[in-house]
């Protein structure tokens, strides 16, 4: 099943409990999520589209790279089978309260977009992805440094690291780009084929 809208910018209509919040922003039938954290870690604010501030730019470039983007120092660039967006929407500094808040949204959208690809970046959001969506228990602390770019089977997601942006030397984002270059090359979809339970021959592929 596909979504079927013309919208780049928050296609689902998410109006969480504040004032300034930045919105999912991609396509919204794309096989490849990027999560980050807060407007506050990786921009968005003036823009409305997450990743958009110094740090966030040195990651879209390399998805750039890849062809998953077209160009990283846009303030609406346009993503291709990219959707972007954040655990905690709203502006301000978040609490525990308001990360909880912000996780009903956050978790509507990722079920509608349906990727293939879950890419969690920094420590917070790698923790949450891995804990609520796929059945490994995260280690206490987090070794971004070792997850950075590597592959992790979830429960039906593929789920892919980044090191926080902020903290990037010059051999992060060549390991990234390795990564989505591999990853682009091979079969990532996460799909079951259950034509064996339908009458007749056809395939029936379901996410």
């Amino acid at each position: 099943m596909q979504n079927v809208t013309d919208r780049t910018s928050n296609p689902f209509g998410m109006r969480p409990p504040c004032d300034r919040f930045v919105p999912g922003y991609g396509d919204a039938n794309a096989a490849f999520h990027l999560v980050g954290d807060h407007p506050g870690v990786h921009g968005g604010l003036d823009t409305e589209v997450p990743f958009t501030n110094a740090a966030g730019r040195r990651l879209l470039s390399v998805f750039a790279d890849v062809g998953l983007l077209d160009d990283p120092d846009a303030d609406a660039p346009t993503p291709d089978d990219l959707y972007l967006s954040y655990l905690h929407l709203c502006a301000g500094e978040p609490t525990p309260e308001s990360y909880a808040d912000c996780e009903r949204f956050f978790d509507a959208e990722l079920r509608a977009i349906g990727a293939h690809v879950l890419l969690p970046v920094g420590e917070r959001a790698t923790e949450q992805i891995l804990q609520t969506y796929t059945a490994r228990t995260p280690p206490h602390p987090l070794a971004m440094a070792d997850l950075h770019a590597t592959e992790l089977r979830g429960s039906g997601w593929l789920v892919v690291p980044i090191a926080d942006p902020r903290d990037w030397t010059d051999s992060h984002g060549e390991q990234l780009r390795e990564s989505l270059e591999t990853l682009l090359a091979t079969d990532y979809r996460r799909e079951a084929e259950l034509g064996r339970f339908m009458p007749g021959d056809e395939p029936y592929i379901v996410r």
